[in-house]
């Protein structure tokens, strides 16, 4: 059998580069990840060149004038890896590199020709017992002609499998790298900053979407600053609900397990589940009481007219008695029966100002504190027109009569349209595939698995599985938060009771309330002091 040529053999060879290049390209394409795509691209370039250790560098800064190390590999030595920056200058190989934007392929890094440029330091090779020789320094130029970095590889060995276990062993086996691996790396090195740039675009998508999200957040909370972190607990506790799910897989979600991508998907759109109200009314939304500020203070200064209303017209009668009583008359006995009825009245008003004030706290109302409100509205005073006007509107009593909470009904059925908002606001944004779902998730974490939800009263097979794990975190969140005016927080027995009372009653998943409990998820956020 006769021996292949020469040509034949560098046949075979660039035949076996071309493949290999052509790999690498798939996989770099492949890899939206920046720091997987660098350890894929500098592991690639070894590989390749059969080159012991490798660096990669990309350049950073306003004027473009740093390097940073970020990533190194080493078959023969394992060295902590330490990122630093550089100066882009021609003091450093690498620096004149990124600066000339030339390759450098160095046959011996030790005896660099006097007339270079740049310098090279062995203390590093001092401090670790290792010996740089061979290297070549790729610039990595992007389609806009700009140098992003520099990939730099070390010690070529003649053969892939061989341990450099020694400065000794460097000097003998290491060999150069030929102009074969020059053109190898200069073609990876091209698409390499195609890759590194399309995934440091991916990147910086990710964290503006990030701060879009988090801008949203501060702005739904700046409006209701009583539900300020609300959010961002919710998301905790969701997103390690979810991975407590993906880990059981047993019961009603056996079949479920959520991919990395779902986790962020559900991650935001517990973020952005309020997102809706921005479109309800801000004294809607952070109402404390059953009555406005406003409205408390208007029916303030009604009583206050009628105590002094009532000690006016008192006062005009004494002085009629006294006048009618004639001279010599003792005028006290008249003056304490006067003192006595105005104490009366004063005191008799001033008690239904505060079974006002009372009624006016967001709780259970008192049996018979509907109809004790309802003879305050009963009541008149004159008003400055001298028209008679009661002391309670029949609007204040309808509101003071509120069972339970703060709200009356058509505010309650507002701040639940927040739902429905948030579905339509998120519904507007052209979202990745990805994040497809999001606002059908975000908009669904009020519906109930009996269909008596909202906003659009969804049954058990119709809710989305993340929206009934973001239910169980809202309902948490919502009776343990400790920052609400209205309310004082749910001590964490009774918050996992009402859960477990809920889910008994058809509302929510049980299984997701058992695994809330039984993994303790509770303790993903810091206990509130």
């Amino acid at each position: 059998m006769t021996a292949p040529s020469e040509l034949e053999r560098e046949n075979a060879r660039l035949r076996e580069q071309l493949t290999a290049v052509t790999e690498v390209g798939i996989a770099l394409s492949a890899e939206p990840d920046l720091r997987s795509l660098l350890a894929t691209i500098l592991r690639r370039a070894r590989s390749l060149t059969r080159a012991d250790a490798g660096s990669l560098y990309l350049v950073e800064g306003e004027r473009r004038d740093r390097l940073r190390f970020v990533l190194a590999q080493n078959d023969s030595l394992a060295v902590p890896f330490v990122e630093m920056v550089l100066d882009v200058s021609s003091k450093t190989i690498v620096g004149h590199a990124a600066r000339s934007r030339e390759v450098i392929n160095l046959e011996d890094a030790y005896r660099i020709p006097a007339d270079a440029e740049f310098s090279f330091s062995a203390k590093f090779d001092e401090s670790v017992g290792y010996r740089c020789k061979s290297m070549l320094v790729i610039p990595m130029i992007d389609h806009r002609d700009q140098v992003i970095g520099c990939l730099q590889l070390i010690n070529k060995k003649p053969r892939a499998d061989l341990v450099l276990e020694s400065p000794a062993a460097a000097e003998e086996h290491v060999v150069p790298f030929d102009e074969a691996d020059v053109r190898l790396m200069s073609s990876l090195a091209s698409q390499s900053a195609v890759a590194i740039d399309k995934a440091r675009l991916i990147e910086d998508l990710e964290q503006t979407f990030e701060g879009l999200v988090r801008a949203s957040v501060v702005a739904i909370e700046a409006r209701d600053p009583t539900t300020s972190g609300h959010s961002e607990r919710v998301a905790a506790f969701s997103v390690a609900l979810a991975k407590a799910v993906s880990e059981v897989g047993a019961g009603k979600f056996a079949d479920v397990v959520f991919t990395d991508a779902q986790l962020k998907e559900l991650r935001f759109a517990s973020l952005l589940h309020d997102f809706g109200k921005v479109g309800v009314r801000e004294n809607v939304l952070v109402k404390a009481k059953k009555l406005h500020p406003w409205d408390l203070e208007a029916v303030r200064l009604r009583f206050l007219a009628a105590i002094r209303e009532r000690e006016a017209a008192l006062l005009r009668e004494l002085v009629g008695q006294l006048c009618s009583a004639g001279r010599g008359v003792d005028p006290q006995p008249f003056v304490e029966a006067a003192e006595r009825l105005i104490r009366g009245e004063t005191e008799a008003l001033r008690s239904m100002l505060e079974a006002v004030l009372e009624a006016n706290e967001p709780k259970v109302l008192a049996d018979g504190r509907d109809a004790e409100l309802r003879h305050v509205h009963e009541r008149r005073f004159t008003d400055l027109d001298g028209q008679p006007r009661p002391l309670l509107t029949s609007q204040e009593v309808e509101n003071l009569c509120i069972p339970r909470g703060s709200l009356n009904r058509e505010e309650r059925l507002e701040i639940e349209s927040h739902v429905a908002h948030t579905f339509r606001f998120l519904s507007q944004i052209p979202w990745t595939e990805d994040l497809a779902d999001l606002p059908r998730i975000a908009g669904a974490h009020h519906e109930k698995l009996d269909g008596t939800g909202y906003p659009n009263g969804l049954t058990d097979a119709a809710i989305p599985p993340q929206a009934k794990i973001m239910a169980v975190a809202d309902i948490y969140d919502a009776l343990t938060a400790w920052d609400r005016p209205y309310k004082k927080a749910v001590p964490l027995p009774k918050a996992l009771q009402i859960l477990e009372s809920e889910a008994s009653r058809g509302k929510i998943e049980p299984q997701l309330v058992e695994l809330f409990r039984e993994r303790r998820i509770y303790e993903v956020v810091a206990p509130r002091a």
